[in-house]
């Protein structure tokens, strides 16, 4: 799990857009939803930590990675290209609605390369990823722990 600038603010930062959670309380709840998920939780307003740890994702072989990468979603030729050049399938959530916000905001760098994208639906957007690749794991006939 990957998120990008300004995502430790999360339950401050502009409560009507995101919503009023926590990072530790959206944390808390996937790792409840899903307790055989061994998930690890990285969040950095650093481009360049964000691109270290998605290359330490396909050296650990990770299932998965959900990914939010904040503003650098719209401007990252750097992150689409680090995506592109890992195994683990991505995939890209955003709390808000990216398309039915500033124009500048539409447009994501990152998408192009990651397995899908989901936006707008909050917290419930990153369930929904982890249910992808815990249901991913299941059709390819994956056992035990998955590593997001």
């Amino acid at each position: 799990m990957l998120n990008g600038p300004n995502l430790n603010l999360l339950g401050t930062r502009e409560p009507a857009t995101y919503g009023t959670a926590t990072l530790a309380t959206l944390e808390q709840d996937l790792r409840q939803a899903f307790p055989d998920v061994a998930f690890t939780f990285v969040q950095s307003n650093h481009e360049g930590e964000l691109i270290d740890r998605l290359h330490a994702a396909h050296e650990e072989a990770v299932s998965g990675v959900v990914f939010n990468p904040g503003g650098y979603t719209h401007t990252s030729v750097a992150l689409h290209d680090a995506v592109a050049a890992i195994d683990p399938p991505v995939v890209e959530v955003h709390l808000s609605n990216i398309h039915a916000r500033e124009a500048f905001r539409h447009t994501s760098r990152v998408a192009p390369a990651c397995a899908g994208q989901i936006a707008g639906l909050g917290p419930a957007g990153y369930h929904l990823a982890v249910q992808y690749f815990v249901g991913s794991a299941k059709r390819e006939g994956g056992r035990g722990a998955q590593r997001a």
